[in-house]
């Protein structure tokens, strides 16, 4: 093919190309656009040509107006062109990860004609990196449902109800103490339900200032505060498609609680610095080792927030609740931990059994799992004792068995006084929460926690 046919062929040439591709005049304007610009924009060329290139938003751009030789940006004082990883705003307000190549234009003369760049979209390296960072957390919890090792009734229970919240695109509350596993739970849920090839996001809300917090979920533009040097891709914006799961909610302040409620009512949301209201599919799962009723009671909760990622509730129960489960956990660890040091140690002495099953692990599997660690550091091979345990697990003495009935004698008078309020209610729980003086959710919960048939009770 001859130069003069290849000129006749090059519009349609370019529009072969996968990656998206613009013309820009010397005055900063576009010229022209490929087919695969218009589809990975959502702009057509009509809507674009004309128009200054700065409108895609390019966070990687450092755009300077020149005052004496008419150039425009820096690109056209680089003669050997650049390429930088970016975002660009698509025309319906999301962000696009791209690798931008931007070289300029000269005739045979020299003469600058304006400049060409190339969009290579990045989105689906940057879920595969996602991705493969979830699946190598997860190669440590291997065993037992999703990680979560267990044989107690009480642990089964929790299994059944994960696999029925997985089936629906409904808010989900994880609530327990620290340590049990609520993480675990909102992977699990991710895994077996109809969002599992999208994304699972995580971000832990105790951790950040009201602030950081903000911009963490909802992302933010270039120029929005003092260092936003770049746009931020925020958590629901990277969650779209998939599940979203916010760690430590209740800590969460309160103005960030109104966004968050929007988000939940509308599945729309702004970023920071940004007036663009940004859609959003995704299915929120949040936990908490806080009691939220509490929180409420103290006006450090929005309640109508409550209600809406209280949809459904699952309950993780603590250690000291399952105790049978200690020895499956105690080999599953012990495994895991053979494979990382390569140790000979094949599992515990009777006497280093018999603390575990009396010690109370207030913090429960972690640090259960922290103390075999522990262990691991201290014994060189063979089977771990008593003296290989951390301190307060060797000198526990069963001493703890007296808190632990105190705690059953708790619940059960608990239990007890919320029936008794709901028989003189005739089942109503407004008034029972007067009886009891406590508020109507706390009420719901309690029924829920102990398992309370309201039909059973009032019969």
């Amino acid at each position: 093919m001859k130069e003069h046919e290849i000129n006749l062929y090059w519009t349609r040439i370019i529009d072969t190309m996968n990656d998206g591709l613009i013309l820009i005049g010397t005055d900063g304007t576009i010229v022209m656009v490929n087919q695969a610009f218009e589809l990975l924009t959502g702009y057509s060329s009509d809507e674009v040509i004309g128009r200054p290139c700065t409108f895609l938003k390019c966070d990687a751009c450092t755009i300077e107006l020149k005052r004496k030789d008419g150039g425009w940006c820096t690109l056209f004082d680089n003669e050997d062109g650049i390429k930088r990883r970016c975002l660009i705003m698509k025309k319906d307000g999301t962000y696009l990860p791209i690798i931008k190549n931007a070289s300029i234009l000269k005739n045979d003369q020299g003469v600058l004609l304006g400049a060409v760049e190339t969009f290579m979209d990045i989105s689906e390296l940057d879920r595969l990196d996602h991705e493969i960072e979830v699946l190598s957390r997860q190669i440590d919890h291997e065993d037992g449902f999703h990680g979560i090792i267990g044989k107690a009734p009480i642990i089964q229970k929790v299994f059944d109800v994960v696999h029925k919240a997985a089936q629906s695109d409904a808010p989900v509350l994880v609530h327990g103490e620290s340590g049990t596993g609520k993480e675990l739970v909102a992977r699990a849920i991710h895994l077996l339900g109809r969002r599992k090839d999208g994304p699972f996001v995580q971000l832990n809300c105790a951790a950040l200032n009201e602030a950081l917090l903000e911009s963490e979920l909802f992302g933010h533009i270039k120029g929005a505060f003092t260092g936003a040097i770049r746009h931020r891709l925020g958590r629901f914006e990277a969650a779209h498609g998939g599940d979203i799961f916010l760690d430590e909610i209740g800590d969460v302040p309160l103005p960030v609680q109104v966004k968050l409620l929007r988000v939940l009512e509308t599945k729309r949301f702004e970023r920071v610095g940004e007036h663009q209201s940004i859609s959003v599919d995704v299915r929120i799962i949040t936990a908490t080792n806080q009691n939220l009723e509490e929180l409420i009671a103290r006006k450090e909760f929005r309640e109508d927030l409550f209600f809406r990622i209280n949809v459904i509730p699952i309950y993780i129960p603590p250690l000291r609740s399952r105790k049978e489960d200690i020895p499956l956990l105690v080999n599953a660890f012990i495994r895991r931990l053979q494979t990382r040091t390569g140790k000979k140690i094949t599992g515990l002495t009777p006497e280093a059994m018999e603390q575990f099953m009396a010690y109370q692990w207030p913090g429960n599997i972690r640090e259960l799992k922290s103390a075999l660690e522990y262990a691991f550091v201290i014994a060189e091979q063979g089977l771990i004792g008593p003296d290989h345990l951390p301190l307060q697990i060797a000198e526990n003495k069963g001493a703890k068995e007296v808190n632990s009935q105190l705690f059953n004698h708790k619940d059960m008078v608990e239990k007890n006084e919320l029936i008794k309020a709901l028989r003189q209610s005739r089942g109503n729980q407004s008034q029972a929460s007067r009886i009891l003086g406590i508020n109507r959710v706390t009420v719901w919960n309690r029924m829920k926690k102990y398992g309370i048939d309201l039909k059973k009770v009032i019969h």
